[in-house]
């Protein structure tokens, strides 16, 4: 069961970052810090974190939590601010294969801010505003800096908003989907990451793979439950 979870921004000191929010997390528990048995550290900054006990890549921690929202997912696809990344896993959330597209913005959220704030539209409505529309444009570019020329294109031959939002989020879901291609996209899908917040994702990447895709309560703390299921386990918790 989860008790509580806390969401920050990183900022500049990761290790600070990570004190704040455990003990945000732990304020409404009822719980001291003391009576925590065992503490995982995931994600990028998860070498800083001063109080981990032990730290686990997030690949790991993923598997375990998709399995533990969704017992029937095989395919896992996380597209966060930095990365998109597919994981592909058995019955048991141990990872089979995985695949990461971390060199570039291309099929992350960040592609999604830059283009947002490039039609003048906040972030949280990007995603509304691509299902209303009937005619997406095509975007052939899943490069941040071409794809964004081509979206000012579009904004002067005079093509609306809503078509050039659909025509956004078809092109970062084929771009994910290219990913998912190299370790195989296996039913049941689960999208998560704070992309999965956007329904135009999601109808997107329904649209093009040609199956249901299935979104945690949570998506942004998927990684956090996996740490957390892999800690109780070490701590002293019933084996999964």
């Amino acid at each position: 069961e989860i008790l509580s979870f806390s969401i920050l921004d990183t900022g500049l000191d990761s290790a600070d970052t990570a004190l704040k929010t455990i003990n945000k997390c732990i304020e409404s528990t009822g719980v001291s810090l003391d009576d925590v048995r065992y503490i995982v550290a995931t994600g990028y900054g998860r070498v800083l974190a001063p109080i981990a006990n032990e730290i686990v890549s997030e690949i790991t921690c993923y598997a375990r939590g998709a399995n533990w929202y969704f017992p029937q997912a095989r395919t896992i696809i996380d597209i966060g601010g930095q990365d998109s990344k597919v994981i592909r896993i058995n019955e048991n959330g141990k990872v089979l294969d995985f695949v990461m597209n971390d060199k570039c913005a291309a099929g992350t959220g960040r592609f999604l801010e830059v283009m947002a704030s490039t039609l003048d539209v906040p972030i949280k409505e990007l995603g509304k505003l691509a299902l209303k529309s009937e005619q997406p444009v095509s975007i052939s570019s899943t490069c941040t800096v071409f794809a964004e020329s081509e979206v000012i294109s579009h904004i002067a031959r005079g093509a609306a908003r809503q078509d050039i939002a659909a025509g956004l989020h078809l092109a970062i879901a084929s771009r994910v989907l290219g990913l998912a291609e190299r370790v195989g996209l296996q039913p049941q899908i689960m999208l998560c990451g704070g992309v999965a917040f956007n329904a135009g994702v999601v109808t997107a990447l329904s649209k093009l793979c040609a199956r249901q895709i299935v979104v945690p309560s949570e998506p942004q703390t998927v990684g956090a439950l996996g740490a957390a299921l892999y800690a109780w386990r070490k701590g002293g918790g019933e084996h999964f």
